[in-house]
């Protein structure tokens, strides 16, 4: 779904929250608003990506099928043999439902949100670089500017309750990535 955040009535970013509560439709949400701020209250509350406006038309179609791309490999995970699920710590993930829970109570993610978690599990305790993140889960080019899949790491550990704890699930390696720490590996821990 495209959706603009500049809608008659009833805003975009509403629109979102209300897909959000019913579906887990990728959506592309336009902004004509310049701010850093707008876009990621946008990914905050679902979007699956973004892109300011005025916009190449060829950036939209290469994001929209960027994101389908992301959508169809999730579906063909769990067309074949389903895909085994994952457990570190308290976190489990289930790569054939699309669910993700914590102590055995469901935590809502994005479609986005879901790969990337999917992605950290699977390399629990090795840290995962940021290209290889926005190549895998974007499936897009790193650029070093874009802070996109620092947004998304930053929405997951606050809904898995990271800055509450006081130990943390995914820490920052300054300049290289991300890293799932295992069980052993959180005590005491907080990242940047």
């Amino acid at each position: 779904m495209v959706l603009d955040v500049m809608l008659p009535g009833l805003n975009g970013f509403e629109v979102l929250r209300r897909i959000r509560n019913k579906s887990r439709i990728p959506v592309l949400l336009l902004t004509a608003r310049g701010e850093d701020v707008d876009r990621i209250v946008g990914l905050e509350i679902g979007a699956d990506d973004y892109l300011p406006k005025p916009f190449n038309p060829r950036e939209l179609v290469a994001r929209i099928q960027a994101i389908l791309r992301r959508t169809r490999t999730a579906e063909r995970a769990g067309a074949g043999q389903p895909p085994e699920s994952l457990r570190v710590g308290d976190i489990e993930l289930d790569p054939a439902t699309r669910t993700v829970r914590q102590n055995g109570k469901p935590v809502e993610l994005t479609s986005v949100e879901f790969n990337l978690l999917e992605v950290l599990l699977r390399e629990a305790g090795r840290v995962v670089s940021r290209e290889h993140l926005v190549d895998t889960v974007l499936s897009r080019k790193f650029s070093p500017f874009d802070r996109s899949i620092d947004m998304h790491v930053s929405k997951i550990r606050r809904k898995l309750g990271d800055s509450d704890t006081g130990t943390d699930h995914i820490k920052t390696v300054r300049g290289v990535g991300y890293i799932f720490a295992r069980p052993q590996d959180r005590a005491g821990s907080s990242a940047p």
